[in-house]
């Protein structure tokens, strides 16, 4: 089942965002290689993030959200994580 997180940047957001990112992309990397992420990055506006996950279960997705380092490393002030229905590509 496919899940959209989305991230928003706290107030040090900007700050902390690149001291964080390498442990991020570690986390990431494991779902990466398994073709679980099926897109993530920052939204260009500086406001925070989108993951899109491939996991089981929404209390899957919620539990990779709360261990992302962005996450417990204050990058992120909340995260909200909705199911997702992929229409395109087909």
């Amino acid at each position: 089942m496919l899940f959209a997180i989305i991230g928003y940047d706290g107030p040090e957001g900007a700050a902390l965002r690149p001291k964080v990112r390498p442990v991020h992309l570690e986390h990431l990397r494991p779902y990466v290689a398994a073709g679980k992420v099926r897109l993530a990055g920052p939204f260009t506006d500086g406001s925070g993030s989108l993951i899109v996950i491939d996991v089981e279960t929404e209390a899957a997705a919620i539990e990779f959200s709360q261990r992302d380092p962005y996450f417990t490393e204050g990058v992120f002030e909340r995260v909200e994580v909705k199911p997702f229905r992929q229409v395109f590509p087909e």
